[in-house]
């Protein structure tokens, strides 16, 4: 391993980044290149009319007004020339506002979207790893940062960037002289941005570090409210929150201090500058080297020239929180599934699948060194139902993971009528296999769409017919309105036994091959347990079952039930013949009779 240069790499990928990000970001923005051309054409134009309004002030004074010059149809012409001006600086304004904003909406609306996207086909190993609270701030806090660096600072480097520029060639077209001298101030502003640009960077990324932790820690907070009002941790999750919101107010004070510091050392300068150009010009004056309309229009000038470098500085906080967003953006974009889609996907016919599964010597870990399923083989046959039983960190949901894919064996390899599902799209894949969990998730929406996962395809008739089917068309003629009933978000209006009722009508409606339940029995009393089991026998005809048993009430009638000790198949067979064996299951069913509440997840 070569350890030299180890160092250098993390600069090397940062600037790497930053560069794939700015590519990136110019693919997006090139549809509306000439939408860009346009904004700039206004731009030039209503920055031609701002800046000869003072040259026409120049020949009023000069030409008419010094000279006594008694009459005033030229006045009169110049003054309808100053109007026609402004009105037409202020139409171009409107105009390259409305393009711009425009045209850096629609870029970062599909920003969002593409970011959106591309977040949902992240492995689930991903989403273990990052908090939701990270996440949101990505969607919705980086991408209208993004936003801004559009309709804002590019605005402001065009416009006050060649602003600069039409006024350094007028003021050298009005006096050479006095123009080099305004230019000694230049160096100095290139010294106070030199100074501050490190050191305002730090303060706007400490800023929105701050911020991401607040966000991520309210968001999960919020999703675990039960749970801290059960506990009793309202208090100590004020007084952890209110260290997160105080250090996130610190970092804004830190970050408004800078920035503070910044745009009032630009306005003391351009202060100091006028100041120093009035003595001077008002020296040439008197002296009859320049005239007074010259004079006028170059204070003018010379205000206006440190009116858009201070525009500019003022921007540098978005700059570089834009800079921060965009990185941060194109750091996701830059991340690749850890499970990724076949090259060539094997196109399976649905109504061909048996529903036959072979793990075959798997073997795999979360972690290096630590295996969670040890080679294992296990054959299940078409139609069959598996219990599944073991306590915590036996292997039991890793093995349900990885047959759904959601993450990919290190050893082995999982079948599916004899095809590798690795060489299956996840899209078909996830179609073949209904997954119910112990809490299953449903959306903020009507009944319907939740049981058709809001797919219009299918009809209102066949929702009813599998809600009729599982026993749930009861609980929903109940609802105010019925199928059409509004759900908040996770169901929190109904009980655990009516959610899940809903989530075997999803099964029903969506048909797969396979069913999985994940402890879908384990928070429900006896009388809703009842229920759930006669919808669960309605749900399993037809399709290879595997349960992972929480009672083992729910499996002692499953064709086999399989007994999992530390990631290995250490007993299997009906729930009789392990009885008889009078090893580990024993042990586990004896203390399931014996126990009032508990949970066994692994």
């Amino acid at each position: 391993m070569n350890t030299t240069k180890a160092p250098n790499r993390p600069d090397t990928d940062s600037a790497s980044k930053k560069l794939s990000a700015l590519r990136a970001l110019s693919i997006y923005a090139k549809p509306h290149k000439w939408t860009f051309l346009l904004v700039f054409v206004c731009i030039i134009l209503g920055i031609a009319a701002d800046l000869f309004q003072p040259y026409l002030v120049k020949i009023a004074i000069d030409d008419h007004l010094m000279k006594g010059i008694g009459e005033y149809k030229p006045i009169i012409t110049i003054c309808l020339l100053y109007v026609g001006l402004s009105v037409s600086s202020l139409i171009f304004s409107y105009v390259q506002n409305n393009l711009l904003q425009f045209a850096g909406q629609s870029i970062v609306a599909r920003i969002r979207k593409d970011l959106f996207q591309h977040i949902f086909r992240l492995s689930m190993s991903y989403y273990d790893r990052t908090p939701s609270g990270s996440l949101i701030t990505h969607v919705s806090s980086d991408t209208e940062t993004l936003n801004q660096f559009f309709t804002q600072v590019m605005l402001s480097v065009i416009r006050d960037g060649m602003t600069l520029v039409f006024i350094i060639v007028l003021m050298f077209q009005l006096d050479p002289q006095l123009t080099f001298d305004s230019m000694l101030v230049l160096p100095i502003i290139a010294v106070i941005a030199i100074s501050f640009r490190s050191y305002m960077r730090k303060t706007y990324q400490w800023s929105r570090a701050q911020l991401s932790q607040l966000i991520g820690f309210a968001a999960e907070n919020l999703s675990g409210m039960h749970l801290i009002q059960a506990f009793h941790q309202e208090r100590e999750q004020m007084k952890r929150f209110t260290e997160r919101n105080q250090g996130y107010f610190q970092a804004n004070l830190r970050e408004i201090r800078t920035n503070v510091w910044f745009n009032r050392s630009f306005d003391l300068l351009g202060n100091l500058s006028v100041a120093f150009i009035t003595w001077l010009g008002g020296m040439a004056v008197l002296h009859k080297s320049i005239e007074f309309g010259v004079l006028y229009a170059f204070i003018t000038y010379i205000r206006q020239f440190f009116q858009p470098i201070n525009n500019i500085t003022q921007q540098w906080n978005t700059l570089q929180s834009a800079t921060v967003s965009e990185n941060r953006i194109w750091n996701i974009f830059s991340i690749k599934p850890e499970v990724p889609e076949p090259l060539q996907p094997i196109d399976m016919n649905p109504a061909s699948i048996r529903g036959h599964i072979h793990f075959s010597c798997v073997s795999f870990s979360y972690q290096a060194g630590t295996k969670v399923i040890d080679d294992l083989d296990l054959l299940i046959k078409p139609g069959e139902m598996i219990g599944i039983v073991g306590t915590t960190g036996a292997g039991k949901s890793s093995l349900i993971s990885l047959l759904c894919r959601f993450y990919d064996v290190q050893e082995g390899r999982i079948l599916v009528d004899g095809t590798d599902i690795r060489d299956i799209s996840q899209a078909q894949l996830h179609k073949l296999i209904g997954l119910v969990q112990q809490e299953p998730y449903l959306y903020s929406g009507s009944v319907l769409d939740n049981v058709r996962m809001f797919d219009e395809t299918i009809s209102a008739d066949e929702v009813i017919r599998a809600c009729k089917l599982v026993g749930a068309d009861a609980l929903i003629d109940r609802m105010k309105d019925g199928y059409e009933t509004r759900i908040s978000e996770r169901g929190s209006g109904l009980s655990a036994g009516e959610r899940q009722l809903i989530s075997f009508a999803r099964i029903i409606v969506f048909q797969p091959k396979i069913l999985i339940l994940d402890e879908a029995t384990a928070n429900l009393d006896s009388h809703t347990e009842q229920l759930i089991q006669s919808a669960l026998h309605t749900v399993a005809k037809g399709r290879t079952s595997l349960i992972i048993a929480h009672r083992i009430s729910t499996i002692v009638n499953a064709n086999r039930i399989i007994v999992m000790r530390q990631g290995r198949i250490a007993e299997e067979g009906t729930h009789e013949q392990l009885l008889k064996q009078h090893g580990y299951y024993e042990q586990l069913y004896l203390h399931a009779q014996g126990r009032v509440s508990s949970s066994h997840t692994g």
